[in-house]
């Protein structure tokens, strides 16, 4: 029976989209044909209209019929959400940009021929896109509209939109049709809409401090910056195999060895890795660098730029996320890790006498650590698993053992450890930032070993000859910084998933 009832829906879906396209031949039939429109000129939208409604309202006389003053006139398009046929009058409802107004349309005040006109509006669809040209009035039941004088079809909808009472909910689908969800959910269009802002404003700040926006290559010979699987090409023009980049690290390093000192980009980053909440395989990275600075420079500019960001998108700098207040505005918490673990494991970095050591101590928290793990690896370890979860609040940890911080300099005082920081928001790391490794001999040893544990994985890794040549050139002293830019959006747009603030993520196809 469910079977049938099934069968019986899609005959009557594929009778429904037979009759658009008849509606749509008997439209070209006549010379009416909407895909031969070109252009319509748009005065306003409607949000414009209902915000300053008194601009624009135009008033009844004593009669009670409608004063068109034609200093009032306004012309919108966008796509019919709702329609009403009442004989001689009917309403629609008509979505732009930035949101929806309803239009009165009567059957004797149509353009030069109304009732043929009218006859038209009538056989319009739900999900058409029309051109309305009118006078904005309050109906009786004080609802602001727009009086038609003219209604336009520019665009036939083929296809039928999702019924409006019950939207679109099916997460997959909304992530495959994406324009279909900008259709129905108005909130998804202002997350984007938001997105927008937030990178604009990132852009702003830097430009503001006196940074430069740079672009570097995509397609490159060495994937280097980061500790992530490449996607891998062939180049036929070259014959050589190349991959796409994970970073942008190495690149605008080279930018400030050739003395443009301060310098960012916004680019996509691709990595051949896992598909999950937080992770896309494409996703957007922000990096920059300045010369004579160092980490601690980097923790109060990513300070500064998350408040002033924050403000002027969300007009506040304390935002919802996931339940959570986050007080972006206050002073963020800064730990060295080896504070961090002795406060919320009690184990002491500073006590353990050996490697063996660390990883007995380890041990009775019931940690699962390698017997070969040294101090430093000991202690990401055991971050990672007691403490990460209980960041919520923003707080930035640093001083990070050199075993996994290959680009990061060595604190002086302390070899071991590295000057590089992440922060936390919400049990997540937002972003990651180094005093800059600037010595050439030590960036050949480090990369040297972290190409041969590649290859021992089965990577085709190679050294980048070519970025230890530029730092054999004088690297100055820099502080560097990169956050993935799609992170901060979930962030202040209060999304729990990337998918939810990338337009098109990556999809496994449907089958066939």
């Amino acid at each position: 029976m469910a079977q049938q009832n099934k069968n019986e829906q899609q005959v009557d879906v594929n009778q429904l989209l037979k009759v658009r396209r008849e509606k749509l031949a008997d439209l070209q039939e006549r010379g009416k044909d909407p895909f031969q429109i070109t252009k319509y000129d748009v005065t306003n939208h409607t949000t414009e209209i209902k915000d300053n409604f008194e601009k624009f309202e135009c008033e009844h006389d004593e009669e009670g019929k409608l004063v068109k003053d034609p200093a009032k006139l306004v012309s919108i398009a966008g796509r019919i959400m709702l329609k009403r046929v009442m004989g001689k009058a009917s309403f629609c409802n008509v979505q732009d940009k930035t949101g929806n107004i309803q239009v009165y349309v009567a059957r004797n005040e149509l353009g030069d021929e109304p009732f043929e006109e009218y006859k038209d509006f009538k056989k319009m669809d739900i999900g058409d896109i029309v051109g309305v040209k009118g006078y904005p009035f309050v109906t009786k039941t004080g609802e602001k509209s727009i009086h038609a004088t003219e209604v336009t079809l520019l665009s036939k909808s083929l296809q039928i939109l999702p019924e409006k009472h019950h939207g679109l909910t099916n997460t997959d689908l909304r992530y495959r049709q994406r324009y279909l969800d900008l259709i129905m959910n108005p909130e998804v269009k202002e997350t984007f809409i938001k997105r927008s802002k937030i990178i604009s404003e990132i852009r702003k700040y830097l430009d503001g401090q006196g940074f430069m926006e740079v672009e570097t290559p995509m397609l490159v010979h060495n994937a280097g910056g980061a500790a992530a699987r490449p996607f891998e090409t062939h180049f036929n023009a070259l014959d050589e195999d190349v991959k796409l980049r994970i970073s942008l690290e190495l690149y605008l390093k080279r930018l400030i060895v050739g003395g443009l000192e301060r310098v960012y980009e916004i680019g996509r980053v691709f990595r051949n890795e896992g598909v999950d909440t937080r992770h896309n395989p494409e996703f957007t990275l922000m990096e920059l660098y300045q010369a004579y600075t160092d980490y601690y420079g980097m923790m109060d500019l990513i300070e500064e730029m998350y408040r002033t960001v924050a403000l002027k998108v969300c007009g506040t700098d304390t935002v919802p996320y996931q339940g959570n207040e986050i007080e972006i505005g206050k002073p963020w918490k800064r730990m060295t890790m080896k504070e961090a673990v002795k406060e919320y494991t009690g184990l002491d970095y500073d006590s353990w006498t050996s490697d063996a050591d660390a990883v007995a101590q380890a041990k009775t928290k019931h940690a699962e650590i390698a017997d070969t793990a040294t101090k430093g690896e000991v202690l990401i370890e055991l971050f990672e698993e007691f403490v990460e979860e209980k960041l919520i609040q923003p707080t930035i940890i640093y001083d990070y053992p050199v075993e996994n911080s290959p680009l990061a300099k060595r604190k002086p005082t302390d070899p071991a450890f590295t000057e590089r920081f992440e922060y936390f928001i919400n049990a997540c790391e937002f972003g990651n930032a180094f005093s800059e490794l600037n010595d050439p001999i030590d960036q050949r040893e480090r990369f040297t070993k972290q190409v041969m544990e590649k290859r021992k994985q089965g990577a085709n890794a190679q050294i980048d000859e070519d970025f230890l040549t530029a730092l054999e050139y004088g690297l100055p002293p820099t502080g560097g910084l990169g956050m993935g830019l799609d992170r901060f959006v979930m962030l202040l747009t209060d999304s729990a998933s990337i998918r939810d603030v990338l337009l098109f993520p990556t999809m496994k196809p449907l089958s066939d």
